[in-house]
């Protein structure tokens, strides 16, 4: 048996050039079937605004496309890893390549070295397309596919408390004390929590102190009256600076500006658990990738006319999709505060390693 980790190069390089394939090919089939779908789905609500047409129709494919390969781009080398190396199964070049003296380790190196460039080339996309995509296409649905604000830190749906009132804003943009708030809505809730008024305007600006919200409607709980007004001042107790680090959008966010973000929340004393388990989960997310091959590899070993590789395919995409359902558990879980931000980002793919490595070992090596 070789010592060496890897196979030879004529071999690293056919199963690495065989893996690649399988993984575009696969991917490029789930982001075309999910983005016809998504699209047929969103359409009507794009061309509901009047003079949309079929060019906001490709800017939408062109910031929900990214959104969706950055997604399902573990899902397809889990099943790139399985359609691979069931291939090779069934034409006995496993069985070949056991027989030249290599390890089951050896015949999936290749499959981890490609994973491995993968992870790092999703990571570097979802840094530097994904969440610029991510923070547009959320300021365009919250202005209901309207025209999108020039400003590039448009922040979308943001929630401030005023006191026992409650401040809404489906856009912000600017800074400091030339911030604008958009399609406002302000609740006054009463000494129980319930709310008794609301007020809601399409802009309001900060005066200092509190915002003015220009020709707002007034609801009235106990009456069920509406009423329009002229400008009020509301808010008072808000101050931009509070709005501003309430408007943290994760997915929206690189991980060096998400860093800064969650520094500015603990010096103003908030709760950044959430926050950091999304931050943590931005280096472990593209790392599932590597993870792939080991719990596909399953489907590699068996004999290839004993009926057991189809089993062994099923279990091995099993393995796979159990490890998303539990990752995606656990990152909810940490956002409640059940699992430190560290424990939830982390646990299910070492979890997950430790039974796709123990799997191999005990039934190959």
């Amino acid at each position: 048996m070789q010592l060496d980790f890897f196979p030879s190069r004529t071999l690293t390089l056919y199963l690495a050039r065989l893996f690649i394939t399988r993984v575009l090919g696969v991917l490029l089939m789930l982001v075309l079937v999910l983005q016809m779908l998504d699209l047929l789905s969103e359409s009507g609500k794009i061309l509901e605004y009047q003079g949309n047409g079929q060019g906001q129709l490709w800017t939408y494919v062109t910031l929900r496309a990214p959104q969706l390969m950055a997604r399902f781009l573990p899902y397809s080398v889990l099943l790139a890893t399985i359609v691979t190396l069931f291939t090779l199964n069934q034409n006995s070049e496993v069985i070949a390549m056991k027989a030249a003296g290599l390890s089951a380790h050896q015949v999936l190196a290749p499959l981890f070295l490609t994973a491995i460039v993968v992870a790092g080339l999703s990571f570097a996309f979802n840094e530097r397309v994904v969440t610029r995509a991510n923070a547009t296409l959320k300021v365009w649905q919250s202005a209901n596919y309207g025209p999108l604000p020039k400003d590039s830190g448009v922040r979308s749906n943001v929630y401030v408390r005023d006191g026992t009132n409650i401040l809404m804003a489906a856009t912000v943009t600017g800074q400091g004390r030339a911030m604008v708030l958009q399609n406002v809505s302000w609740y006054r809730r009463d000494a129980q929590g319930m709310v008794v008024e609301q007020l809601r305007g399409p802009r309001a600006t900060f005066v200092g102190p509190g915002w003015r919200l220009e020709t707002p409607e007034r609801f009235e709980v106990k009456t069920t009256m509406t009423q329009r007004l002229g400008s009020q001042i509301i808010a008072q107790s808000v101050e931009p600076g509070q709005i501003a680090i309430s408007a943290v959008d994760p997915d929206a966010q690189s991980l060096f500006e998400l860093s800064d973000s969650i520094a500015d929340l603990k010096a103003a004393g908030r709760r950044t658990s959430e926050l950091e388990g999304k931050w943590w989960h931005k280096i472990s997310g593209p790392l599932s990738s590597v993870l792939m091959p080991l719990l596909g590899a399953l489907a590699a070993f068996g004999l290839a006319r004993s009926g057991q590789v189809l089993i062994r395919a099923i279990m091995g995409m099993a393995l796979g999709f159990t490890y998303f359902v539990i990752d995606n558990a656990a990152l909810a879980m940490g956002n409640f505060g059940g699992y430190p931000p560290l424990v939830a980002a982390w646990a299910p793919f070492l979890l997950f390693a430790l039974i796709g490595e123990t799997v191999l070992v005990r039934t190959e090596e």
